[in-house]
């Protein structure tokens, strides 16, 4: 069996230059990913702000409509 040089020598290149190309695509999506995204919601309020939690509503009164407790089902499964 005769192995080409050539042949093998341009596969490994090709093989090198895939993974440095794939390398420099993935750090670029991830720079690009973290430049773009929101500020982190849960980090510690700076300075003289206040973090405000919102709590989920309790459930409807029985006085309300049928409707409204259809809603309230649907939205929480309750």
């Amino acid at each position: 069996m005769i192995f080409s040089i050539r042949k093998w020598t341009s596969r490994v290149f090709f093989i090198v230059i895939f993974s440095i190309l794939l390398f420099i695509v993935t750090g670029g999506y991830r720079w690009l990913a973290e430049t773009l995204s929101p500020v982190h919601p849960y980090r510690v309020p700076q300075g003289d702000a206040l973090k405000v939690f919102v709590t989920e509503p309790g459930p409807p009164d029985s006085s309300d409509k049928m409707s409204d407790r259809l809603r309230w089902f649907y939205w929480y499964g309750e």
